[in-house]
């Protein structure tokens, strides 16, 4: 009988408890419920929402580290790219068939710009294997912790369950909520196994997000894998390139030796050539400072002089009114002192003199801003061929080249452009070659080498407008020469340019 009624009741609870929400419990026993529920969950290893707080903490973590890296690597990678198809497109300047010292010169520094944007790609390529090498190892730590946690997670849920399954029989639903004292016992053991029953649930369930979340770095850290490998093994294929340039130059270098005495007479003659012609540009960019300072005094004193006949006119004014109050009835001596005070006082306000040449000086000094970004002034294709100042060329004995700017050596057809806002001060011939000077205020931009001019002397020219075409060599190649001065200096065009 006492167990049919056991039996009876259950059901009736078991029946209020589906039908009454949980918020209808009284608070006591809310409380006293929520408290063994979280004192039975903190012994099998914490509650699911903690354990979701707490891989959420480390995502964002990871996340942000990751994030940063990959910044890095998409940088390098650009970079890399745009390395990599100038490279692509300066393969074909090589293709002089000529044995002549001077064009066999010409093909040697086009080796040495090669071999040298070679080894910035390589350098890259090592730069981003490093990148990722750190990347690797980071996503390995963070693997590691992921597993750990996951390992951790299911050794408490494992013991958990072979606790219960181990003690089954006493600790048995039906058992625990039947051995209540009274109905109300009863009510809150029922709900203590419900809710034992949803942290069970929540625990498998994040077991389940942290194995994705262990399969997911795994297949992340396996993707960087494989990006590092392939790097590497373009770095290699690059690494045998270079070697393969090196061996050619050293062919070249051979040669040339050989004819020491071609070599030196060529290259003395490509001296006087071009000593000659900077001769020129000198004398025609000192002949335009010379103007300017001629204009910029003529402006000066034209102005001088405009504020003299003003300063006259002011005082002729200044008198005439004087003696038209002195001469008028009834002014009284104050008022007369008055007027003076006021014509000292008009004079002592007399405009300054400010120097006509604002314009040229806003437009150095936006010139200047630019350092370092001004356009390359060849279109296409192109590679430095001969860089700026003295130097001695490796391998050749005794070979010194001076170069007062660079040389620029593109594809066939490649125009000039003019690098910056400007006026072109002067147009001449040399060696049947057109030759461009650009001022830029304080400023000169000199292109030389070019077999036509598509501009005339005087006119305004803007950034990047196109100035001629540059003349083709004997091996087919457009060779630019470009100089940059400020007044009589000579810079460094590379400095200058933006890559």
């Amino acid at each position: 009988m006492r167990i049919t009624s056991l039996l009876f009741a259950c059901l009736i609870a078991l029946t209020l408890s589906a039908q009454q929400p949980k918020k209808s419990a009284k608070p006591q026993q809310k409380a006293r419920t929520t408290a063994v529920t979280k004192k039975t969950a903190a012994k099998k290893g914490g509650t699911a929402q903690q354990k979701k707080k707490t891989t959420s903490k480390g995502k964002q973590k990871s996340s942000t580290k990751q994030q940063y890296t990959n910044k890095d690597i998409q940088k390098l990678q650009g970079e890399q790219a745009r390395l990599k198809k100038q490279m692509s497109e300066n393969e074909s300047l090589l293709k002089s068939t000529k044995k002549d010292v001077r064009s066999q010169l010409s093909n040697l520094n086009l080796i040495d710009a090669q071999i040298g944007e070679n080894q910035r790609y390589i350098a890259g390529i090592q730069s981003e294997i490093d990148t990722l090498t750190n990347n690797i190892g980071t996503l390995t730590s963070e693997l590691r912790a992921l597993e750990k946690d996951l390992a951790e997670c299911k050794r408490k849920y494992r013991h958990g369950v072979m606790y219960m399954f181990r003690n089954r029989n006493a600790q048995s639903k039906l058992m625990f909520i039947f051995a209540a004292k009274d109905f109300r016992q009863m009510y809150r053991r029922l709900r203590y196994a419900q809710d034992y029953s949803k942290y069970e649930r929540a625990q498998g369930l994040v077991i389940k997000h942290k194995e994705e979340a262990v399969q997911r770095k795994r297949n992340e850290l396996l993707g960087v894998k494989v990006q590092k490998d392939n790097l590497m093994a373009e770095g290699r294929q690059q690494q045998t390139k270079l070697e393969g340039q090196k061996r050619e130059r050293q062919t070249v270098v051979n040669e040339l030796n050989k004819k020491s005495a071609q070599l030196q007479s060529a290259i003395n003659q490509q001296r006087k050539q071009y000593n000659s012609l900077n001769a020129r540009i000198d004398a025609l960019i000192q002949k335009e400072i010379a103007a300017a300072e001629a204009r910029r005094k003529a402006a000066e004193e034209k102005a001088r002089r405009e504020a003299a006949q003003a300063e006259a006119a002011r005082k002729k004014k200044a008198e005439a009114e004087a003696q038209a109050a002195k001469s008028k009835k009834g002014k009284t001596s104050t008022s007369a002192k008055s007027e003076t005070k006021t014509a000292e006082k008009s004079q002592s306000t007399t405009p300054k003199f400010n120097a006509p040449d604002n314009a040229d000086r806003a437009l150095s000094s936006s010139f200047t801003s630019n350092k370092g970004r001004l356009p390359v002034p060849i279109t296409g294709a192109y590679t430095i061929s001969s860089h700026f100042g003295q130097y001695n060329v490796a391998g050749l004995n005794g070979v010194t080249l001076d170069n007062k700017g660079i040389n620029l050596t593109g594809r066939a057809g490649a125009q000039a452009r003019c690098v910056f806002d400007g006026e072109v001060s002067a147009i001449f011939s040399y060696g049947g070659m057109v030759n461009i000077i650009v001022r830029h205020g304080s400023y000169m931009s000199v292109y030389c080498n070019l077999s036509s001019a598509a501009v005339h002397q005087g006119q305004k020219v803007s950034t990047r407008q196109t100035l001629g075409t540059v003349a083709r060599d004997a091996s087919g190649n457009c060779t630019l020469h470009f100089q940059l001065r400020k007044e009589t200096a000579k810079l460094n065009p590379e400095a200058w340019i933006g890559r």
